[in-house]
């Protein structure tokens, strides 16, 4: 069973002659099963932390841990590598391939993985259909509404059957019931595939579908949801 684990992790940003702390000291461990959500406004560090998780970034300092394995001495490749066969990403923007099909595009990282085109299209269609696309298989991105691409970007995420599972704002283009039924399904993989997964948002309503909040704020974090926060951000 997978652990996700940073320690005392920094990335700094230098920009206009000063140094922004994006995440500052940084330590949080996601065991197996566990639902976690970052809360916070743009610009809080939510991403970065994310993205470093993901091996898309490297920290200026402190480790991150996936079972025990250092991420931040990953080469290039093994990154790649990591990403493909191990992570389930979905992030703000969909990257979507835009001549391909939603069932390629989902089948996208198990093509990647060398799978048979028809063995990838076949473990990939389950996904779709149980995010409400059955019907949309063959439509092409344009030709989808802004939600529905989200979707088609969430079962790519799934298709490969992460150990864990990092999440951008996967809402973030959806109207209130598909955005609770998304959730409700990251929920249910978490719990079904027992891995770890992270949430980040700045919807303070994603937090009623996980296990732990976190409030990312200057790239300090703290335990539960900042009210005041909360509150600054809705206004």
């Amino acid at each position: 069973m997978s652990t996700l684990e940073l320690r005392e992790v920094v990335k700094r940003y230098e920009g206009g002659g000063e140094t922004v702390n994006a995440v500052d000291r940084v330590s949080l461990s996601i065991g197996p099963g566990e639902f976690v959500a970052l809360y916070g406004p743009s610009g809080s560090g939510k991403t970065t932390l994310l993205m470093m998780a993901a091996t898309i970034m490297r920290p200026d300092s402190g480790s991150i841990l996936f079972d025990g394995r250092e991420l931040g001495c990953l080469t290039t490749r093994e990154s790649a590598r990591f990403r493909r066969e191990t992570v389930g990403i979905v992030f703000q923007s969909f990257h979507l391939m835009q001549g391909a099909s939603a069932l390629d595009n989902a089948a996208l990282k198990l093509f990647a993985l060398n799978m048979r085109l028809n063995e990838a299209r076949e473990t990939a269609r389950p996904w779709l259909e149980r995010l409400g696309l059955g019907h949309r298989l063959e439509h092409k991105p344009s030709e989808l509404s802004m939600g529905e691409r989200q979707r088609v970007a969430i079962a790519r995420a799934l298709a490969n059957k992460p150990r864990m599972l990092l999440a951008d704002e996967p809402t973030g283009n959806l109207d209130s019931k598909r955005s609770r039924e998304v959730l409700g399904l990251l929920g249910e993989i978490c719990a079904e595939r027992d891995i770890p997964t992270m949430l980040v948002t700045h919807d303070p309503q994603a937090t009623a579908f996980v296990s732990q909040v976190y409030t990312l704020r200057d790239g300090t974090l703290t335990e539960g949801l900042d009210l005041d926060l909360h509150t600054t951000v809705s206004g």
